[in-house]
């Protein structure tokens, strides 16, 4: 297997990375944005773009999806899901039940 080349790439914010995939996220930017506090926090930044992207910034709102439907979004894996059931333990919230 030969090793991707990497390239030197700048993002809006003037930020300089080096990437081997197509990917456009600029590391700099992205730890910039991550929360310091809340469930948010708690997960890698896929996961956290995955419920972003999907408009899920709180407990609340992740309490009306079932783990079968945080698992379809794009950059969710099955590591996230213990994190977001404890943090909505803590705050007396369940994913919704799934439906047979």
């Amino acid at each position: 297997m030969a090793a991707s080349k990497k390239t030197l790439r700048t993002c809006s914010n003037g930020h300089q990375y080096y990437k081997s995939t197509d990917c456009p996220t600029c590391p700099t930017c992205e730890q910039e944005r991550k929360p310091d506090n809340g469930f948010l926090s708690l997960l890698s930044a896929p996961a956290r773009r995955a419920l972003e992207h999907n408009g899920i910034t709180s407990l609340q709102q992740l309490s009306q999806y079932s783990e079968r439907e945080i698992l379809q979004f794009h950059g969710m894996g099955p590591v996230s899901l213990p994190k977001l059931r404890t943090a909505l333990k803590e705050a007396g919230l369940s994913f919704k039940n799934e439906t047979p």
